[in-house]
């Protein structure tokens, strides 16, 4: 099968983070700074580096082989991204999200999908609906898979982010990709149980069955109730301080 765009951009990098920073660059080469703040951001994200932990420029430096610069440009790369606090005199730490602040991020990103949900199903191209259904059979590989979710979890991240590069508003798409990474660490917990994949690959299948019919109302409510349980099931992981959220 030959790979639309989109489908390629799906599975285009193996990093989340390079994924976020990089998939819209039509040069793959990354700098030295990119590649080290791809490697930092992807321990963040998999919970290896614990909220609020000390990062150490020297010893990064030493263990990358470079000078403190590449590592103080790869960093302040992250803090853009919000996983990363640099502070002048402390140096930096690996950021932490309050109940609060996730809570305001997932609103927001509500309000954005559903738009984009919207905008997608009244245009319905016919490339976005092969990226749906060839993400959603990636997705369905995933359910039954003995792991912690996290290849689950990061395929609807960039299946999020795709469809709304897809809305044909770049404000928009900018603004949903801003806030994907400082969530993802928190939200991919969630997936670390069957029935929540379950559940969520369901919500694909409707959300792709509303886009193809081009029924709006649908698939702005779909979209919608797809976001609330996710914050729901993360708010759950995030008050029980399983492990990974910093609050063991």
């Amino acid at each position: 099968m030959v790979k639309s765009t989109g489908q390629e951009a799906l599975d285009s990098f193996e990093s989340t983070v390079e994924f976020r920073l990089f998939s819209d660059r039509r040069q793959l080469t990354l700098s030295l700074p990119e590649q080290i703040a791809a490697q930092l951001g992807d321990q963040i994200i998999s919970g290896a580096m614990a909220n609020g932990a000390h990062i150490p420029e020297q010893e990064l430096a030493e263990r990358y082989e470079v000078s403190r610069g590449p590592v103080r440009e790869a960093l302040r790369i992250l803090e853009r991204e919000g996983l990363v606090i640099v502070n002048a005199r402390r140096g930096a730490s690996v950021s932490e999200l309050n109940v609060t602040e996730l809570a305001e991020i997932f609103e927001v990103r509500s309000a954005l999908l559903s738009l984009a949900a919207r905008k997608n199903a009244t245009t319905r191209s016919p490339e976005l609906l092969n990226l749906l259904e060839y993400g959603i059979e990636k997705l369905a590989t995933y359910v039954d898979t003995p792991e912690d979710g996290s290849r689950y979890a990061e395929t609807t991240y960039r299946l999020s982010l795709l469809s709304a590069r897809y809305a044909s508003n770049a404000r928009l798409s900018q603004i949903v990709t801003s806030l994907s990474l400082q969530t993802l660490r928190y939200s991919k917990l969630q997936f670390r149980v069957k029935a929540r994949r379950e559940r969520s690959l369901e919500f694909w299948r409707q959300s792709l069955r509303a886009c193809r019919e081009g029924d709006v109302d649908a698939a702005v409510r779909i979209c919608q109730e797809r976001i609330q349980l996710s914050w729901d099931a993360t708010l759950a992981v995030l008050q029980k301080g399983e492990p990974g959220t910093g609050k063991e």
